[in-house]
């Protein structure tokens, strides 16, 4: 499994130049004029030359890409043209809170998909299974910052239990201290991160609570998990080591494939709730044509995406021993 590992984090290597190139290319029919939005449309045309030129937008585009490749090479993705910063120190400040949301969400999604697909596969066909489908279908159904919205409304502004927007303090320095007996800032930290990460992880529990059922129910009718009933272990037993050890191979895949959506999500989540992470950064990013920062944003949440799915990848061989990575 190690040699795998290192081939795959070598992969990685020409996937993000690969990423970088089709992000670049993509830039290029981008609407709008980051000058202009810099300037103003009243600037006189010399001064727009100048920016331009002191940008490197006047250059030919073959000689971008190849100074940014070069630049991506040795880490550095450039200036923010409106923040005056490097791209990669406004990212890395952006990167914990989108991954604390995206972790804790993910988290959610899991365990409720999971307790909900496991619940209706053993009462299937009872009035307990048509009621945890029928609540899979809302969950899917209901858009991401509809869901948002509506738990600001009733948990923050109607009950004013929650708080309904901004972050707490970073998670794991708050589970740090509340280890070391200061439970102050974890209570407030996960005060400020239930309503998001509920309204990004709600649709993917329901994703995931359908498919956990499907591969219950198939487990269940093999002759093995029948030959472990008639041994007389008990139901949870059978449940824990037979069926779902058998049944997590496709809900591993699917998570690993629903976290690309869920960083998707996660641009209009920060913004319902002032999280400041990265969705929030790309939407005012993208607001002010801010063209360096929008490549180094695309390549970050496309990494993100293939370390997902590498992890994932490496857990098919820790699940199922039978499979083997090479």
């Amino acid at each position: 499994m190690l040699a795998y590992a290192i081939r795959r984090v070598l992969i990685l290597v020409p996937l993000v130049f690969g990423m970088a190139i089709a992000a670049f290319c993509l830039m290029l029919f981008f609407p709008g004029d980051p000058v202009t939005v810099l300037l103003g449309e009243a600037a006189p045309p010399e001064q727009i030359a100048l920016m331009r030129d002191s940008l490197g937008l006047d250059l030919p585009w073959l000689q971008r890409l190849g100074q940014y490749l070069w630049g991506v090479a040795q880490g550095d993705l450039g200036l923010s043209i409106f923040q005056r910063r490097p791209v990669t120190t406004i990212i890395l400040e952006r990167l914990p809170a989108t991954v604390e949301l995206a972790v804790c969400a993910m988290l959610i999604a899991v365990v409720l998909g999971l307790v909900l697909g496991v619940v209706a596969a053993l009462w299937r066909g009872s009035a307990i299974d048509l009621g945890v489908m029928l609540i899979a279908q809302l969950g899917i159904s209901m858009p991401v910052f509809w869901l948002g919205i509506m738990l600001v409304y009733y948990f923050s502004v109607t009950l004013g239990w929650l708080p309904a927007i901004s972050r707490g303090p970073a998670l794991v320095p708050a589970l740090g201290q509340a280890v070391t007996g200061d439970p102050a800032p974890l209570g407030t930290a996960l005060r400020h991160l239930l309503l998001p990460a509920l309204s990004l992880g709600v649709g993917q529990a329901a994703i995931i609570a359908r498919l956990v059922r499907a591969s219950v129910l198939e487990v269940i009718r093999e002759d093995f998990v029948r030959t472990a009933r008639a041994k007389g272990l008990s139901r949870p037993r059978v449940m824990v080591v037979h069926v779902l050890s058998n049944a997590m191979l496709p809900i591993i895949s699917v998570i690993g494939l629903r976290f690309g959506v869920l960083l998707a999500g996660a641009v209009l989540t920060e913004q319902i709730f002032g999280w400041p992470g990265l969705g929030q950064l790309a939407i005012s990013a993208v607001s002010q044509r801010d063209l360096p920062l929008i490549l180094g944003l695309l390549l970050t949440f496309g990494l993100m995406f293939a370390v997902v799915n590498l992890i994932v990848d490496l857990l098919y061989g820790l699940v199922d021993p039978r499979i083997t990575l090479e």
